[in-house]
């Protein structure tokens, strides 16, 4: 499924403004990160909006928000935002609102690297003049 290029047009320039912001195709469109951390989406044509835990009832009091539910479940504090309620400055208010909640987010400790695994002692070539077994 394709996802709404303008969308993501207009969502860069909301965001241009502000620093340390990446951009990740996934979930079959493009998310946009602060420090890493996800905190807006386009997938179609909905907007992804991570509100965070506190937030989540809240954001989906207002109109043309819905739970994100792309895994069947709903994953709380993300929503999706139907196009009217991203319209004029409800992007603005949306992308902002996010950016703020993941600034606040810890950032994920980073996994300890594997430990490296014994290698056994490499065998010695045999040559001519060496003993059979």
């Amino acid at each position: 499924m394709a996802y709404d290029e303008r969308l993501v047009e207009r969502l860069r320039e909301v965001l241009a403004t502000r620093d340390r912001i990446s951009e990740k195709k996934m979930f079959g469109g493009v998310a946009f990160l602060l420090d890493g951390k996800m905190f807006l989406g386009v997938n179609a044509g909905d907007l992804m909006v991570r509100v965070g835990p506190a937030g989540y009832e809240r954001a989906l009091a207002r109109p043309h928000a819905r739970p994100m539910d792309f895994t069947g479940r709903p994953l709380t504090g993300y929503v999706y935002v139907a196009e009217p309620g991203y319209r004029g400055a409800g992007l603005a208010r949306w992308a902002n609102e996010a950016a703020d909640f993941v600034a606040t987010v810890p950032a994920a400790k980073k996994p300890r690297p594997p430990r490296p695994r014994a290698r056994p002692p490499r065998r010695q070539p045999r040559t001519r003049n060496s003993p059979s077994r």
